[in-house]
């Protein structure tokens, strides 16, 4: 009987001491990529997002509106907050992730959106600065045409933006698609990262 109790406990512990165990807590991570409707919808679908939040960080105007941040008078860029679940989904994965959805070499916009606030940047935090430096470089020699000009810069407060600018591929399918492919994201993608 004895022996039949630790083989019990044997194979079933482990399984009982994994469950118990805590799950980390969700973490979190700013880019700015151009349009933040594009930006947020690509990275919802990345496995292990938990939500993706579009609004302006690395100004210096609290509490900015759309109007504020595309007067380029702000300092801030549009941008999005992505949470994310850090044992399904690692940051420097979400990193690699990120450089494919943005151009990296055009710092006076993304695509056919001109202007500071439309540039490519990673905001980070002290513990997120190395992997992102490091991620950077990576992708630096990925790219097939063009030099890195994204920045990695210091996290600022992250301001949401306005309701109606949220989930606006979802909320508006048809003028979203439109848009992107007017604005000729994708075709541009193709040409700095390949297929």
């Amino acid at each position: 009987m004895r022996r039949l109790f630790v083989l019990i406990a044997v194979l079933f512990l482990p399984a009982a001491a994994l469950a118990a165990a805590p799950k980390p807590a969700p973490q979190s991570a700013v880019f700015a990529g151009g349009c933040f409707w594009c930006m947020e919808n690509d990275m919802r679908g990345i496995p292990g997002v938990l939500k993706v939040e579009s609004g302006y960080t690395g100004g210096h105007v609290d509490r900015p509106s759309y109007r504020d941040v595309t007067s380029e008078t702000s300092g801030h860029y549009e941008a999005v907050r992505v949470t994310y679940d850090p044992g399904k989904l690692d940051y420097g994965f979400l990193l690699y992730k990120y450089w494919k959805l943005v151009d990296p070499t055009d710092d006076g916009g993304q695509f056919c959106d001109r202007g500071p606030s439309y540039r490519p940047a990673v905001f980070v935090t002290p513990a997120q600065r190395p992997v992102a430096e490091k991620s950077r470089a990576e992708a630096a020699k990925r790219l097939k045409t063009g030099m890195m000009r994204a920045q990695i810069l210091d996290l600022k407060t992250f301001w949401p933006a306005e309701a109606y600018h949220r989930d606006y591929a979802k909320n508006h399918s048809i003028e979203y698609h439109a848009y992107r492919m007017g604005c000729g994201r994708d075709l541009r993608l193709k040409q700095v990262w390949g297929n």
